[in-house]
């Protein structure tokens, strides 16, 4: 039946060498297990029922990945996509959690309808293959400042907006030693290097008494989901502050996630010559079907992860390799205690270095032509420096725009680029009024 399923002697592939792909896929991406309660919590979410919506909605999304365009492909709430809904809509904008993850819900329904109408797909292919390749690096570096920032190795300063923290910080140490263990582990191909090297730093915290260890035990059922549980707030939505909400988050993931899945299928060689991805439509409706679901059941946008190329690295071809690695994340539910003791200093070390995996796309950018390196470094520069993914892709691709137009390369620029081109002015234009 998992022959026939999943197409096994198609991809010259088996049972056993899928699902050790996909059992290596969960070590190093389970990490997002912390990680993302810990972020969302931020916002005032309940940080243990996070870990259960963040459980199941990656069991979920990949289960969609897996039967739906049978790709190895997992799927988790997605790093980046967390953080603006924590750090950009509510603490930054001021909204209510709950009705940020009502905008989720909508961009969701959204996306099946234009996901069902080949839209996202003629955005995917439309986009220049420079900024395709300088999306990944910008994400990556994006992700790396959230590690140093959960690390306390990067702070705010007055005086020069970001400074290095104080080495007197004991989870400086904590990440410090994480970091080492982790970067050690993986240049010696240790599976798993994520996941030990969050358990060594945990244990270093608890020796410190940054943590307790759990009194309930180690194994429980998993904590109760009602309190993020379909937690809608539908008395705004057909306000003003929702349309803004639910635009940002359209904008924001529509190319969030389309940078993800695109720099996940160029590490596993997903992609044709010409840079796209023949599997795209149905990936794109695992992933608007993924990020419904996930809103459902309580957490920030479910997208594609870089650490899928792990098990692709091991060998695994099919979406078994999928259905493995979403088994495992079932599994999880059980040793709740182990995953919420975890502090975020530990945590940080895996954004860091997945930050470096997502970097190495810089050298597929042919900076020879500045009308193509330009446009992908404002791409890279501007997500970490405006801590916001969709300014770097705007930029990109404004950049692009102009400097093709004005070098006398008009033929370069497709019709679907003058219209981004036009939205993005027009957005640009709103904002500047203050009135988006």
């Amino acid at each position: 039946m998992l022959q026939k399923l999943f197409k096994l002697k198609e991809h010259k592939t088996n049972v056993r060498t899928e699902i050790v792909a996909g059992i290596i896929t969960f070590l190093t991406m389970s990490y997002i297990l912390v990680v993302n309660p810990n972020i969302l919590s931020q916002a005032g979410m309940d940080r243990a029922a996070l870990f259960t919506a963040t459980a199941i909605a990656s069991v979920a999304g990949t289960l969609f990945m897996a039967l739906i365009p049978n790709l190895p492909i997992a799927q988790a709430p997605g790093m980046g996509l967390n953080s603006f809904f924590a750090f950009s809509v509510v603490l930054g904008l001021g909204y209510s959690w709950q009705m940020a993850l009502t905008a989720v819900f909508i961009e969701g329904i959204i996306f099946l309808v234009l996901t069902a109408c080949n839209i996202r797909e003629m955005i995917v292919n439309t986009i220049p293959k420079s900024i395709k390749d300088a999306i990944p690096v910008g994400i990556g570096l994006f992700i790396a400042l959230i590690g140093m920032q959960n690390a306390g190795l990067i702070v705010k300063n007055s005086n020069t907006m970001v400074s290095m923290g104080s080495m007197s910080d004991p989870h400086i140490w904590v990440a410090l030693l994480g970091l080492a263990v982790t970067a050690v582990l993986f240049i010696k191909n240790v599976h798993g290097s994520f996941l030990i090297g969050i358990i060594a730093s945990t244990i270093f915290a608890v020796f410190l008494g940054l943590v307790k260890l759990p009194e309930e035990g180690i194994f429980s059922l998993p904590p109760d989901i009602s309190p993020v549980f379909m937690s809608f707030e539908w008395k705004h939505l057909f306000s003003l502050d929702m349309l803004i909400v639910v635009f940002t988050f359209l904008f924001v993931n529509l190319f969030d996630t389309i940078g993800t899945l695109l720099g996940v299928a160029s590490k596993a060689n997903l992609l044709d010559e010409e840079g796209n991805f023949p599997q795209i439509k149905k990936a794109l409706f695992a992933d608007a079907l993924g990020t419904t679901v996930g809103a459902i059941l309580g957490t920030s946008t479910v997208t594609s992860f870089v650490e899928s190329t792990s098990g692709v690295a091991s060998g695994g071809r099919t979406g078994l390799t999928s259905l493995s690695t979403a088994m495992m994340f079932a599994l999880s539910l059980l040793f709740a205690p182990l995953f919420l003791m975890v502090p975020a200093a530990a945590t940080a070390p895996a954004l860091i270095i997945v930050g470096l995996f997502m970097i190495s796309s810089v050298l597929k950018i042919n900076f020879n032509d500045l009308s193509e390196s330009f446009p992908a470094f404002l791409t890279i520069v501007m997500m970490p420096f405006s801590f916001s993914i969709a300014n770097g892709i705007v930029f990109g691709m404004l950049s692009f725009v102009i400097l093709k137009a004005l070098s006398s390369r008009v033929r370069q620029i497709s019709l679907t680029m003058w219209v981004i081109f036009t939205l993005f002015i027009v957005k640009l234009t709103l904002e500047g009024m203050n009135i988006l």
